[in-house]
């Protein structure tokens, strides 16, 4: 959750250099050359069902092409703070899908951790107050698209779980996105000239790693040896991770607003995530 929070900020340095089709693009296929010999090295030859297949290629156009293209073109208008704020939206996003979606009953402090995430973000909105914010509505409405889009895939990916490993079926979803792809990237590819900068090129590579691989992989195994309930406890890592980066490292401004903001965010995750106590 730390690092997906630090990849914020990361995506915000890159959507100032590069093509957004070009960036999610290139990330794909690096994952791909990573993901595939891992899938094939700890879950051996798996073949994925055709009803499996096109659950990961709507899991591709959610999850990969809505999100990134909506939050790496969110992050051209708005602060990569503020972009993290809204992103800690996502569980209580989660738990509205799975009640309007799933048709999952909710317990009262999910609508609970529903609405200190609505309050939340009209914290960030009253930041627009204050001349020295640097955020924008419209930038801050694309990143809750990219919300949105990342939180059809968790559901998505709820649908087939236990259907696929966990490898296996990244894998197959980044290469959908990929393909998805490549009609984008192919009009701006002399964009690529900018990674023969070094600092461009580390922080593709390090985006792509770590958002497409390393998240995932560290995320499933700490799922093993923690309840769900738990682990979701840590998602306040994202926000917090983000706001501490895009102050330290871009110099953006947190306001008393970004601070209200934030503690409800964290309170609405806290409480969307939490386990419940079990009776005797």
């Amino acid at each position: 959750m730390a690092l997906v929070g630090a990849n914020v900020a990361v995506a915000k340095l890159l959507a100032n250099a590069l093509p957004i089709a070009l960036i999610v693009g290139l990330r794909c296929l690096l994952a791909c050359v990573i993901l595939w010999p891992l899938a094939r090295l700890r879950e051996g030859r798996v073949r994925p069902s055709p009803a499996a297949l096109r659950n990961l290629a709507l899991q591709a156009a959610l999850g990969t092409l809505l999100y990134n293209a909506a939050l790496l073109t969110g992050l051209r208008f708005t602060t990569a703070l503020e972009a993290g704020l809204v992103l800690a939206t996502l569980p209580a996003v989660i738990a509205l899908g799975s009640a309007l979606w799933l048709r999952e009953r909710l317990a009262p402090r999910q609508w609970g951790a529903a609405a200190l995430a609505v309050g939340g973000m009209a914290a960030i909105t009253l930041a627009r107050t204050e001349a020295s914010s640097g955020g924008s509505l419209l930038g801050n409405a694309l990143i809750f698209i990219a919300v949105c889009g990342e939180g059809a895939y968790v559901l998505l990916a709820k649908r087939l779980s236990g259907h696929l490993p966990v490898v296996t079926a990244s894998f197959w979803m980044q290469l959908f996105s990929a393909g998805m792809l490549l009609p984008f990237c192919l009009p701006v590819l002399g964009a690529a000239a900018a990674l023969a900068e070094p600092a461009i090129a580390g922080l593709l590579v390090f985006h792509s790693i770590t958002a497409s691989v390393l998240c995932l992989l560290l995320w499933y195994a700490g799922l093993l040896r923690a309840p769900a309930g738990v682990a979701g406890i840590f998602t306040t890592f994202l926000p917090a991770t983000s706001a501490v980066l895009a102050v330290l490292v871009l110099g953006e401004h947190f306001s008393r607003f970004h601070l209200l903001g934030l503690a409800l965010m964290l309170a609405s995750i806290g409480l969307a995530t939490w386990p419940e106590k079990r009776r005797a």
